[in-house]
């Protein structure tokens, strides 16, 4: 993954100074963010699409008089820049990448590129699944406590965007593995690690040790002065911080064992304790706004960085109890019948759906399915037996999800749109049931995106 590691250090004073091309690969929100930052630190830009590039987005560039092209990349414009940017969605596999990597032009992320710009104090949170709920929980604690704080990554507007227009002193980031892959010089001051599980393993050649690698990229460049807060539960993160060995001063967090320092359910009362006497507690039942077991890690978490930012017990207490959660995350929808219906469209992975499933008090209808990205389902057999009574496929391709769960459930229907989906749960729902989408696979068959995907279902819902 450090192909072009070296390059990049070698080519950062003169990328530093805005001096020659710089060329961004993908014109989504994080390219053109990146090329208004570019433009504004003197560079020469170019933004190449391979795909249809959003009018938005297009629009934008336009705005900007940044030259560019879509659905397609022409060499002879990209391979002449002194450094890339690509879009986190692009492989390095990807014909242009590996041509751009075997000439040494430097290849790296929005992230890595906006770092360069600002001194803003950056906390960095990663994870397969629960990012960015942590994420936007964090950034609303910090904003609560009257920080200058922003929100970026791979949730809301563009990291670099912000750099080029806003002057913040804090930055929570939502940091994908993909994104990590092209970060090389960056550093995290404050690193949360919150769950390593199988997902995206078709970009690590289906090594999982790949993608570990990727995910502790987290803490690359720390210092002993720098911070990183992982899960003590999570057997995946235990033995990857036992092979890295972070530097940076470490907060662990558990629900199964006292941790001190760090943070620790009991007794349905969570305690952060970072220095001695200056302890936080809270009740899970009274004082967070988020339930569900996967919420109290997620909780603990963004705990953790605002004690570590000394902030007042009072004012976390008070953000952790109002926080409203991200849109298709477990988004309740509707009650029709007396059945509720539960838009969990980003559970674009297996541990996502199990994190679903175990929060449901009700018997479930579950609507799944879509790309399946080598998924392993066993992990869910034991909470499909207990709490689904019928399984709804919603994918061009539903043939892993009925071998997997045949002998589990009666009832396994395929449906290839959310219309027919939502449909089909409710007469199969009864009430006091839920009818959950929670998909555990990407949803690009039928639709643009998870939001697509979920806003199809919430639309089909209320159409019920």
């Amino acid at each position: 993954m450090n192909t072009n590691q070296n390059n990049t250090s070698g080519n950062q004073q003169s990328a530093m100074a805005g001096q020659g091309r710089v060329v961004i690969l993908g014109a989504g929100e994080s390219g053109v963010g990146a090329a208004k930052l570019a433009q504004a630190k003197g560079f020469e830009v170019f933004v190449s699409d391979f795909g249809n590039i959003a009018d938005k987005y297009k629009s934008a560039l336009e705005t900007l008089n940044v030259p560019f092209e879509s659905g397609k990349h022409t060499e002879e414009l990209i391979l002449n820049a002194i450094e890339v940017i690509k879009s986190p969605g692009i492989p390095s596999t990807a014909p242009i990448i590996k041509k751009l990597v075997a000439q040494g032009t430097p290849v790296i992320s929005e992230i890595e590129f906006a770092k360069r710009y600002t001194s803003a104090k950056t906390i960095c949170i990663t994870g397969s699944n629960g990012k960015s709920t942590t994420s936007l929980l964090t950034y609303h604690i910090l904003k609560n406590a009257g920080l200058n704080v922003g929100l970026a990554g791979n949730i809301g507007h563009s990291f670099a965007a912000q750099v080029a227009e806003e002057n913040y002193d804090y930055y929570v980031l939502e940091i994908s593995s993909f994104m990590l892959d092209d970060m090389f010089e960056f550093k995290a001051d404050i690193a949360v690690l919150l769950n390593i599980t199988p997902d995206h393993l078709d970009r690590y050649d289906y090594k999982m040790e790949n993608y570990v690698a990727s995910k502790m990229r987290i803490v690359q460049n720390q210092t002993a002065e720098d911070v990183f807060i992982y899960c003590a539960d999570d057997e995946e993160s235990i033995k990857a911080v036992l092979a890295f060995q972070p530097i940076a001063k470490t907060f662990p967090f558990s629900i199964t064992k006292k941790i001190e320092p760090g943070a620790y359910l009991e007794a349905q009362t969570i305690t952060i304790l970072i220095e001695p006497n200056k302890e936080l507690t809270m009740s899970i039942l009274t004082d967070l706004a988020l339930q569900g077991k996967h919420n109290i890690y997620n909780s603990m978490a963004s705990g953790i960085v605002a004690k570590v930012l000394e902030l007042r017990n009072e004012t976390i207490r008070e953000s952790m109890g109002n926080f409203k959660n991200i849109e298709h995350r477990l988004e309740h929808v509707a009650k029709i019948s007396g059945i509720d219906f539960i838009n969990d469209s980003k559970a674009t992975n297996v541990n996502s759906t199990w994190y679903a499933l175990e929060s449901m008090t009700a018997d479930v209808v579950l609507i799944m399915g879509g790309v399946d990205k080598g998924n392993d389902y066993n992990m869910l057999k034991d909470l499909v037996k207990s709490k689904v009574k019928a399984i709804v496929c919603l994918g061009k391709d539903n043939k892993r999800i009925h071998d997997a769960f045949e002998d589990d459930v009666e009832i396994i229907v395929n449906t290839f749109s959310a219309d027919e989906a939502a449909q089909i749960a409710f007469h199969l729902a009864k009430r006091g049931d839920a009818v959950l989408l929670s998909p555990a696979c990407a949803s690009f068959d039928l639709f643009t995106s998870y939001e697509d995907r979920g806003n199809q279902f919430k639309a089909a819902v209320r159409e019920l």
